[in-house]
């Protein structure tokens, strides 16, 4: 006999002609669905033979879904108090999980609680139908998350040991493309600026600098990586080379370390980009001024967000989607900080 299919809130949507959100929210009686459409997706549901099935690990508590809320979780180590890259990624993010029906709670992550592998407190209150973690978490602590909750994806990051559904830039290829410009410059001794382990991003973006260093028969070295962080994710102070040693271009990890990288200079007595040429990464400096306009990666914003709000959206309401890893691509946005040394 041949097994019986597994209705799911999208075939619910589509005999009514509404969406999977106004379904949600009917099945879990909450506000924002009318009386009749309520009672109407209710009986539609139970002639379909729908049922709600709880796992074991939620069966001791109520289950999150129908809140109509999804939770973003991001480390606190992230948000830097001068400017912070993912308070605009969040705001996106906010918007396109709203042009959906969906509302965002944000809650940071301390250090503290990462090392206890300590569940989001929105997850432990039932505040929200899904997750995403925006930054770089421990595999140990989506090891724990995952053994008590599952509907969670990574955004801007993604583990290297775990299959878990992420959305990541295209970190990788967007670096190769910066560092073959500045050679196609002129420049040949060339510095890669980010600690190499603190996150998927930029170890990806190192790989892509050495590609094309090596590529272009340049000498690249993880040795000679210049550390704009520590381990975790936190800002350092930048140690320059010495002057006998200094590069003609710095390629870095983000605007951030970017914009600090040239003040430094600055103090030193190096001017960008008559003496050294600097790249970034994100083009994101909105407090930051430099006394230099930033040649950087540009990935939109909006497009990594719709991802992440559709992969989000469609794995708590059980419709189909690509699982694993997803790229997003982006330009080189080619201002001033690079001068050409060509001939």
């Amino acid at each position: 006999m041949a097994q019986k299919k597994k209705v799911r809130l999208s075939d619910i949507a589509e005999k009514l002609n509404t969406s999977t959100v106004t379904v949600s929210k009917a099945l879990a009686d909450k506000e924002g669905v009318g009386d009749e459409l309520r009672q109407q997706i209710k009986d539609i549901a139970e002639r379909m033979g729908y049922q709600i099935k709880k796992t074991a690990a939620t069966a001791s508590r109520t289950s999150a879904a129908g809140t109509g809320n999804i939770g973003i979780l991001i480390p606190s180590r992230f948000f830097s108090p001068n400017v912070s890259y993912y308070w605009h990624i969040f705001n996106t993010l906010s918007t396109e999980l709203l042009s959906r029906g969906y509302y965002s709670i944000m809650e940071l992550l301390t250090n503290e609680d990462e090392q206890a592998n300590k569940l989001p407190r929105m997850i432990q209150d039932n505040k929200v139908d899904g997750l995403i973690i925006l930054g770089q978490t421990s595999d140990s602590f989506l090891e724990a998350l995952n053994n008590e909750y599952q509907n969670f994806i990574l955004f801007d990051f993604y583990s290297t040991k775990l299959p878990f559904d992420s959305i990541s830039n295209d970190n990788y290829f967007c670096s190769y493309m910066m560092t073959d410009y500045v050679i196609s410059q002129g420049h040949k001794k060339i510095r890669f600026v980010g600690n190499f382990g603190a996150t998927t991003s930029i170890s990806d973006r190192f790989m892509g600098f050495q590609k094309s260093m090596l590529e272009n028969h340049l000498p690249c070295s993880a040795e000679d990586i210049i550390n704009d962080r520590d381990e975790n994710g936190t800002l350092i102070k930048i140690n320059l080379p010495p002057a006998k040693s200094m590069p003609t271009a710095f390629i870095c990890n983000c605007d951030e370390t970017a914009a600090n990288l040239i003040l430094l200079l600055e103090e030193k007595g190096y001017k960008v980009p008559q003496d050294i040429s600097v790249t970034g990464f994100d083009n994101y400096l909105p407090q930051k001024k430099t006394p230099v306009e930033l040649t950087t990666v540009y990935i939109k914003p909006e497009d990594s967000t719709k991802i992440a709000a559709e992969l989000i959206i469609s794995k708590i309401t059980g419709q189909p989607y690509i699982k694993g890893r997803h790229l997003v691509s982006g330009s080189l946005v080619i201002r001033n900080s690079v001068n050409s040394i060509r001939g």
